[in-house]
């Protein structure tokens, strides 16, 4: 395994024993609310330091792009925009799930190398599920290697997404696309938690995935399960904008191609990116 993917591995490990810890006591656990349906905890936070902590205890000279403490540079003071590397991580994705009890959440980390990303790990703590992928190496759960499903056809497909929940105003676009999904595939999910959305769809669970508004940190690991395990990722025109964009695609190729023609054709083009700037604000899948 990669040493910089094995400090990741050690982050993520160290931030889910704090977020184990406080699920035995949600009663107790201070909430801010960030924007309309968007929380954080102090969970959120003290899982963010331990991770942030373990990465540049490793590599100071790192950069850090994370959910709630938004750009950091590394110990040597360069500019983010100027970092080689810049781990992008959210501590805890899934935050509504979990103060509601819902054993559905996760910690995402990933290694983006001259704009690359090149590590990336979705750890579930309930599940002690632990998805990992290197560029080049192939994808895995717990060290056994991870394929895309081979269903080719939608009407026969598992679709994973999200529903807009901070920013409304492309509910009803949102809600014609849904239903032209509930008509065309073999079923839809949302289970609230993007970064396990994706590691589903890397390892079959789901045949394809799509969602609006989601950061770079939602997304960077995942993608790059999906496309070490055999699958694609783009934004909602197939193209590679889906990091900082804020419209995903995945799923195995098949899948994957029909998802884009489907909302090609569907005509709800008002389904836009945010116009906040790339890597700031809270994110749909929370």
């Amino acid at each position: 395994m990669h040493p910089m993917l094995n400090i990741a591995i050690q982050a993520a490990r160290r931030a889910a024993r704090i977020i184990n810890r406080a699920a035995l006591d949600l009663e107790t656990i201070k909430i801010a609310r960030k924007q309309r349906n968007d929380f954080v905890t102090e969970v959120d936070q003290a899982a963010e330091v331990a991770i942030i902590e373990t990465l540049l205890g490793a590599y100071p000279g790192h950069a850090i792009l994370a959910e709630e403490s938004g750009h950091t540079a590394g110990h040597h003071g360069a500019p983010i925009e100027q970092a080689e590397h810049i781990w992008i991580v959210d501590p805890l994705d899934g935050t509504t799930n979990f103060i509601h009890g819902m054993p559905q959440y996760a910690i995402s980390i990933a290694l983006m190398q001259r704009g690359v990303v090149t590590q990336g790990l979705v750890y579930d703590p309930n599940r002690d599920e632990l998805f990992t992928a290197t560029r080049g190496r192939g994808a895995f759960l717990n060290n056994r290697r991870i394929r895309v499903s081979n269903r080719a056809r939608l009407d026969q497909a598992l679709i994973g997404t999200g529903f807009p929940q901070s920013r409304l105003d492309n509910l009803e676009d949102y809600l014609k696309l849904f239903r032209l999904l509930i008509e065309r595939s073999g079923g839809v999910r949302r289970p609230g938690a993007a970064t396990l959305d994706l590691a589903y769809a890397a390892c079959g669970r789901y045949d394809g995935f799509f969602e609006i508004g989601l950061k770079p940190w939602d997304v960077a690991a995942g993608s790059l399960l999906m496309s070490e395990a055999g699958g694609l990722v783009g934004d909602f025109e197939g193209d590679s904008n889906y990091l900082f964009g804020e419209r995903i695609i995945a799923g195995n190729p098949k899948v994957f191609a029909a998802l884009v023609q489907l909302i090609a054709s569907s005509g709800v083009k008002s389904l836009d990116p945010e116009p906040a700037a790339a890597g700031a604000g809270g994110k749909a899948g929370a």
